[in-house]
């Protein structure tokens, strides 16, 4: 990276900083506020239910490792926080309320990026240039609540969809599924690194995360926009400048 292009990389971690940290923080809140509701104070007494992202954050995972992907301008961002703790035996109709707890993370995660479409019409009232960077930053609020949403809704353990599919799927099924947790984040590792490694030395296209997120992200970005009244090619200007591809 030259210097020259300092400021630009600053001014784009600005853009992506705040969504980020509200992001996984209302993610995870939801999480344990719901459990919470349903049975298992778990969370509530570790001080997990809570707005303050610092009781969420993972050092590596939700600042090292994006700010390096973005930095390096990688074809994606992967990161992660603290995983709200909670014991589904303590909740009142554990198979049921699992499924609830799991899913309230993505739902709030979609929530967000509505209200940050929605709130797009307003930014353009702001005198510039506190107009632009606002936008660019609702945009990446956008992108990164319908990302994290989606991925987390993949039917694999430890993710948020597996949880869900283990809740709903038939008892023999779902406990086969529950198994594979403990190799979950292995897996998911080889869809993001290994595979598109692989592929590159066959000349095959083996991005496998792009076409399980990255595609029903962007259908699901342009429906936000249509919901909201937002111009979508509009909205693919700003996500082209949040992602450095503008």
């Amino acid at each position: 990276m030259s210097v020259e292009n300092i400021p630009y990389v600053l001014y784009l971690v600005s853009i992506w900083v705040v969504p980020a940290l509200i992001a996984i923080t209302f993610h995870e809140a939801a999480h344990g506020y719901l459990a919470w509701r349903l049975g298992d104070d778990t969370a509530f007494r570790m001080g997990r239910v809570t707005f303050n992202p610092l009781k969420h954050i993972d050092r590596f995972g939700t600042i090292v490792l994006p700010a390096l992907l973005l930095l390096l301008r990688a074809p994606f961002i992967f990161g992660w926080a603290k995983p709200v703790p909670v014991n589904f035996a303590r909740l009142r109709n554990p198979r049921r309320d699992m499924v609830l707890v799991a899913a309230a993370g993505p739902a709030t995660n979609l929530a967000l990026a509505i209200a940050s479409a929605w709130l797009l019409h307003v930014s353009f009232l702001l005198p510039e240039p506190v107009a632009a960077w606002t936008a660019y930053m609702l945009g990446a609020s956008v992108l990164i609540n319908v990302i994290i949403a989606v991925f987390n809704m993949l039917p694999l353990p430890p993710l948020d969809g597996g949880k869900v599919a283990v809740g709903l799927l038939p008892r023999p099924l779902g406990r086969r599924l529950a198994r594979l947790e403990k190799w979950g984040f292995l897996i998911i590792l080889g869809l993001l690194f290994l595979l598109p490694f692989i592929g590159s030395r066959l000349g095959v296209d083996l991005h496998i995360f792009f076409w399980l997120v990255g595609v029903p992200s962007f259908l699901i970005i342009d429906g936000i926009a249509a919901i909201t009244g937002v111009n979508i090619d509009l909205m693919h200007q700003l996500i082209a400048f949040v992602l450095g591809l503008d």
